[in-house]
């Protein structure tokens, strides 16, 4: 009894070696994932570097192409960015609702001459002024159609599944998803096949020089050592920025702007104060909607080829730039939306066309694995 009491407090004193917290081991991955990062990160600025020095004409070609394409992102991402911010949504479907803005505007142009009421109307209209009041009547008609077509599926398929598991929700925007493509693939809808897109104004080619600015036309080629943009990048660029600021004004300086901050904060402590929240979030997928139904008309008139499943890469890019600025941010989704035209733009440039999907997607497993929530996201803690 005595040897084993004298045991005891030997054995007690005895220490076993700590085993690594799951903290610990978290921080050194994501340590090493950030220097895995900024390896990555030198090694593509050397050989853009190289690029530009061998060939500066044609990286600044590539470069405005990439601005074109990620303005158009921009656009795009704000409905991704805005859903998630107040019922925490991946809305697949939104991509497919970029598709419905293209075709609503197609048909538009097409089969109506939308773009042409103008001048049918006031004969004496300058014909500037008449193309641009018939052009900004059809992308505001896209817009429309996308901003109601985004309320009803918001009604239909998910403020049924408010209170439900968010896997519930995010299977539903994919079969919400997959029916807008499917459906609108049917004969009597829009069509399973390619169509050409019939512009509402015409597109000019212009071009930056040692001469300066000037306008590319058959008896005025683009001089050799010139950078060339179209007009329609211009708009793109134009555009995209105002929307930009506008959502920017409407969130932080209105009271539905307020209501929606309100919103996305805590929805029950909202309708104690007297708001509507289920009409806030039906505006907040209008307004996304909406922005998509343009980006959907401005990439239709760059692209001139438009099909059924012409949103399911633009609206998975446009994921991937929210998630990259940190979604639920409006500045985030324009930042993200930049990074991802570039990176796409020089993958094709430099490296290959197929391989500009890779890389997109490539980006969102990085952003992932080093900073989930994002350039602007800040880390929250799951409300209980």
């Amino acid at each position: 009894m005595q040897q084993a009491s004298a045991e005891r407090p030997r054995v007690s004193q005895s220490r076993q070696p700590a085993p690594l917290s799951p903290r610990a081991s978290g921080a050194g991955l994501a340590w090493i994932g950030r220097g895995f990062l900024l390896i990555l990160a030198a090694v593509v600025a050397l050989i853009l570097a190289r690029n530009l020095l061998d060939n500066p004409r044609l990286f600044a070609q590539i470069v405005i192409s990439g601005l074109q394409l990620g303005f158009v992102y921009a656009l795009i991402a704000l409905g991704y960015t805005m859903v998630y911010g107040i019922v925490r949504l991946i809305n697949f479907a939104h991509g497919d609702v970029f598709m419905v803005g293209s075709f609503v505007s197609f048909f538009a142009v097409s089969r109506f001459s939308l773009h042409t009421w103008p001048e049918t109307a006031f004969p004496g209209m300058s014909p500037d002024l008449s193309t641009l009041i018939g052009a900004i009547s059809v992308i505001l008609l896209s817009m429309v159609v996308c901003a109601i077509l985004a309320v009803v599926i918001e009604r239909v398929a998910y403020k049924p599944l408010r209170n439900a598991p968010r896997i519930t929700a995010l299977i539903t925007a994919i079969g919400v998803s997959f029916f807008l493509e499917f459906f609108g693939a049917l004969n009597f809808v829009f069509s399973p096949r390619f169509i050409p897109y019939q512009r509402p104004f015409d597109v000019y080619a212009y071009y930056i020089g040692g001469s300066g600015i000037g306008m590319v036309t058959p008896s005025n080629p683009a001089p050799p050592d010139s950078i060339t943009f179209s007009s329609i990048f211009v708009i793109i660029v134009i555009t995209s920025i105002l929307m930009q600021a506008l959502l920017q004004w409407l969130v932080k300086r209105t009271k539905m702007g307020k209501a929606m901050r309100a919103s996305a904060v805590d929805k029950p402590t909202t309708r104690l104060m007297g708001v509507n929240v289920d009409r806030v979030i039906s505006f907040t997928f209008a307004i996304g909607a909406a922005f998509a139904g343009l980006a959907g008309v401005l990439f239709a008139i760059a692209y001139p080829s438009i099909h059924t499943q012409l949103g399911i890469l633009p609206g998975l890019k446009a994921f991937v730039a929210a998630v990259l600025g940190g979604i639920g941010s409006i500045p985030g989704a324009l930042v993200g939306a930049l990074i991802m035209g570039q990176a796409e733009s020089l993958t094709a440039g430099y490296i290959s066309t197929p391989m500009r999907d890779a890389v997109a997607f490539t980006i969102l497993i990085v952003v992932l694995l080093v900073r989930p929530t994002g350039i602007f996201g800040e880390p929250t803690g799951e409300k209980a």
